[in-house]
């Protein structure tokens, strides 16, 4: 999602259903350092500087952490036999989504998966460090895999906007699973924000031991991006299928790819105060899925409105 057109909100080791692997022949080769170097060189706008700005590393709940940056997420979900990273910010953010795995007392080293939520450039600009740091499996969706492997989005306000390359090694359908360490995530193609939008939920268990199911929502804004004439073909009917689907997902711990979405500020605030149960909240799925359903359909309706 881009910022300048963001809705405000008051806002493997085993499989147990194995991912599809693109045979080795033909994965593309990892982006090289002087293309990865100089997009992490590259100035980036006064309002997505601001985003990347640096923020202390937390533990969320359980074994997931917050790795990312000020206004784009990054999460770290550690096991015994390895690590999974979820999403990479932008190029520029790599470095110090790596600085804040070690700050927390890991190595990035020990990463074994990248997952993105999608291609857009603020999440997946900084995949081709992380990958090429850490030699982990990329894993992605199918409708997401070309623009990874392209370097850029098609289409939208992120057109035309490129980013260094990344390898995807696995390919996960909706419904599959990727098992780490005890640890097994489950992936939901929530498309529409991109025809690939990927969100995964796995348990946790908490400070005191509570169980409790985390979900980490890919995106359901429209962010600039035409439903009228359709951006691609389906747009609204994948919009409005997430929104369904969602409706009927269980969890209480929602983790979101841009901090405002989940309050992540005042939540963390909470957290440091000795609230072991801030990011716990049953109602804050379905309470985000309904504000995103209704910014939806109205920019649906004036997009139709003011067709030509």
């Amino acid at each position: 999602m881009l910022k300048h057109l963001t809705i405000p909100l008051f806002l493997l080791a085993g499989c147990a259903a194995p991912a599809s692997d693109p045979s080795a022949s033909s994965l593309p080769p990892l982006a090289s350092e002087e293309q990865i170097a100089a997009a992490e060189g590259a100035p980036l706008s006064s309002d997505w500087g601001d985003w990347n700005a640096n923020v202390e590393p937390f533990t969320i709940v359980g074994n997931i952490h917050y790795v990312g940056v000020k206004g784009v997420s990054a999460f770290l979900i550690t096991t015994p036999d390895g690590h999974v990273l979820l999403d990479g910010g932008f190029a520029q953010s790599a470095p110090l989504i790596i600085a804040n795995v070690e700050r927390l007392g890991f190595e990035v080293g020990d990463v074994r998966y990248l997952l993105n939520s999608h291609a857009h450039v603020d999440h997946a600009a900084g995949l081709a460090r992380l990958q090429r740091a850490s030699g982990a499996q990329m894993v992605a969706s199918e409708a997401d895999r070309g623009a990874l492997e392209a370097g850029s989005f098609p289409y939208g306000p992120s057109a035309g906007m490129r980013f260094p390359p990344i390898r995807v090694d696995r390919v996960i359908a909706d419904g599959e699973t990727l098992t780490l360490g005890g640890v097994t995530l489950t992936a939901h193609i929530t498309a529409g924000h991109t025809p690939g939008c990927t969100s995964w939920s796995m348990d946790v268990a908490g400070a005191d031991g509570a169980p409790h199911r985390a979900f980490f929502h890919c995106s359901a804004t429209v962010a600039g991006q035409s439903l009228v004439p359709p951006a691609y073909p389906g747009i609204v009917a994948d919009f409005r299928a997430t929104f369904a689907r969602v409706r009927e997902i269980d969890a209480d711990v929602l983790l979101t790819n841009h901090p405002d979405f989940m309050g992540l500020e005042e939540r963390r605030a909470r957290r440091r105060a000795g609230d072991a149960t801030a990011f716990v909240d049953p109602n804050a799925l379905s309470q985000l899925n309904e504000r995103l359903e209704r910014a939806f359909d109205e920019e649906l309706a004036r997009q139709a409105a003011t067709r030509p």
